[in-house]
């Protein structure tokens, strides 16, 4: 989905102008990098959160020469997607479960069942 589809989107679910949303859009987006690059953490319940993470000094290789170079350490942005977003993006089946069995006859199965004599 595109920034405009989005619009588009927003637009249908809120019966408002294109320019208001546009300007909402523009608005969120502009919110979280500042944000994030002020390093503060944004979450929104639901939806994920988004923060700023510190990525450690690395050596890596040059792709078209095959030599070895200094990747230097860096701010980079990072996002965690809420339980909502989650279970979304990736339903779970219903899982059936099973009547749990007896403590005496797991004890007995795995041979730690005392006996008696």
């Amino acid at each position: 989905m595109t920034k405009g589809e989005l619009v588009q989107a927003v637009m249908k679910a809120t019966e408002m102008s294109r320019d208001e949303v546009e300007k909402a859009v523009e608005a969120i987006t502009s919110a979280i990098i500042e944000a994030v690059a002020n390093r503060d953490k944004l979450t929104v319940v639901g939806f994920g959160t988004f923060v700023a993470s510190e990525r450690k000094e690395r050596e890596g290789k040059n792709p078209r020469t095959g030599e070895p170079i200094t990747i230097p350490a860096a701010r980079v942005p990072k996002f965690s997607a809420g339980k909502a977003f989650k279970d979304k993006v990736n339903p779970k089946a219903e899982v059936t479960a099973e009547k749990p069995k007896p403590a005496e006859a797991v004890k007995d199965k795995l041979g730690l069942k005392k006996k008696k004599g």
